[in-house]
């Protein structure tokens, strides 16, 4: 079989690669952040009830034993002066703390308070109404207007920009032109086409470009005296602060430049897969705990949520879907406490269903109407394919052939009516470079090399 003609020069069209091909796309650099928390100074400004303050400091010692003034202030993420020094002092008059010891010249803020019998009373009392004893949170209403305010700072995304990020993978023409909007929307991208084509591979590459970008969440949300904990170490980056102290945001002494009840984090981007059910896309209530844990579309608030594997979760497609007509629509979403109150919280996530099965098969006209771009990321032609296995062969040490690669093409392509998958090469490839090392002979695409790597890898189906 005679191949076609060489790929011509940067800029031609291609198509996604191999998963594997996946390299540190660049960055541009970080937008300003329109948003940053303003500083409290009162008690009145952290929104939240003294006595409810009280409670959570009880809740610290309870747990802690012996702190000092400044070391709760870290614990709570509130200034020491004009707050935690207040809430202090209203322990003290009640008995419910004292002072142990204390260090002099340093102020108030290096005492050591321990818990009295009287606070650990009270303490127990409130942990049998939340057992949450971390950084104050903030009012949902504070929450949900910050949410507003920085989603006006997304980063807008350009042809040349777009084409850098995507620099490692082999894309279409068609693809650039229908990404680039996609991602500008903020709303919705339905990805579909065969599988070992990219799909998931394009959509961390634009999540890379989006975690350029920061903002600021809260540690934890408020809702009629409940706690939403939102702050995940496992789903949320941290970002450098100029904006928080040099001691760290919780351990302000007098106050700083901004509310350091709030993390500064790259913008999300979280992947869930197999393992989302229904219950994970409301508030999450720990009987045990007794306080609340956000959903994975709060926690990508102002970033990206990647549906891999979309039509394989363990809730019905059309479940899903269902659940998420009106806030694609109307970028709000409703939760509900166990109390029975309905939560708004706003719905500022750029979802990304990301599937190998037909789109007829998982959604309806009317969903995919809500679906404001959908684009079909197909497999590469035998061009395309060429470009992707030059590319891996090169990545991996194997020595490329063109002959090797029309025989291979000719071989377990045309003749048996398979398809070429961008994820191909890649795992042909390492197929090569075990097989080689087994027989102790150079890693190429050679006839015997490349049928013992095909026999090995292809199953008839």
């Amino acid at each position: 079989m005679t191949l076609p003609p060489r790929p011509p020069a940067a800029g031609a069209p291609q198509r996604p690669a191999a998963p594997a091909q996946q390299n540190a796309a660049p960055r541009p650099a970080a937008a300003a952040t329109p948003f940053v928390p303003p500083p409290i100074t009162r008690m009145e400004d952290t929104g939240l009830s003294p006595l409810w303050l009280q409670d959570l400091v009880l809740k610290i010692l309870y747990f802690e034993g012996y702190l000092t003034g400044f070391k709760i202030a870290e614990n709570v993420a509130l200034p020491f002066t004009g707050i935690v020094d207040q809430i202090l002092e209203a322990l003290k008059r009640e008995k419910l703390i004292e002072v142990r010891t204390s260090q002099m010249g340093l102020g108030e803020g290096a005492y050591v308070y321990a818990i009295t019998g009287a606070g650990i009373a009270r303490a127990r009392e409130a942990l049998d109404r939340s057992q949450y004893a971390g950084p104050a949170p903030v009012p949902v209403q504070v929450y949900n207007e910050s949410i507003r305010r920085q989603s006006r700072g997304r980063l807008q995304i350009t042809n040349r920009l777009m084409r850098q990020v995507l620099a490692h993978l082999v894309l279409s023409e068609l693809s650039y032109q229908r990404l680039g909007p996609a991602v500008n929307s903020g709303t919705s991208i339905f990805m579909y086409g065969p599988p070992g084509n990219g799909k998931t591979s394009v959509a961390r590459a634009i999540g890379n470009l989006i975690q350029a970008q920061t903002m600021y969440i809260p540690y934890a949300i408020s809702v009629d005296g409940q706690v939403i904990k939102l702050y995940d170490s496992v789903n949320h980056q941290l970002a450098p602060d100029e904006d928080a102290t040099p001691t760290g945001t919780g351990s302000l002494r007098s106050g700083g430049r901004r509310d350091p009840r709030w993390v500064r984090i790259r913008r999300p981007f979280i992947v869930t897969g197999g393992e989302l059910t229904m219950a994970g896309l409301d508030l999450v209530f720990d009987d045990t705990l007794k306080f609340y844990e956000a959903p994975f579309q709060v926690k990508s608030n102002g970033g990206i949520l990647l549906i891999d594997d979309f039509g394989r979760q363990q809730v019905r497609p059309r479940d899903l879907l269902n659940r998420w007509i009106v806030p694609l629509e109307n970028r709000i979403d409703y939760m509900s406490l166990h109390t029975g109150r309905k939560v708004e919280v706003p719905f500022d996530v750029l979802v990304i269903f990301s599937t190998n099965l037909p789109p007829k098969d998982l959604v309806d006209e009317a969903f995919l109407r809500r679906l404001r771009h959908k684009i079909e990321i197909g497999d590469p032609t035998y061009e395309e394919y060429r470009e992707i296995f030059r590319r891996v062969s090169q990545q991996k040490g194997v020595a490329y052939s063109d002959q090797g690669l029309a025989y291979l093409l000719q071989e377990y392509y045309i003749k048996r009516n398979r398809k070429p998958r961008a994820s191909h090469p890649r795992d042909l490839c390492d197929q090569i470079l075990d097989i080689a090392r087994y027989q102790n002979v150079e890693p190429a695409m050679t006839r015997e090399l490349i049928d013992r790597a095909a026999d090995s890898y292809f199953v008839e189906l």
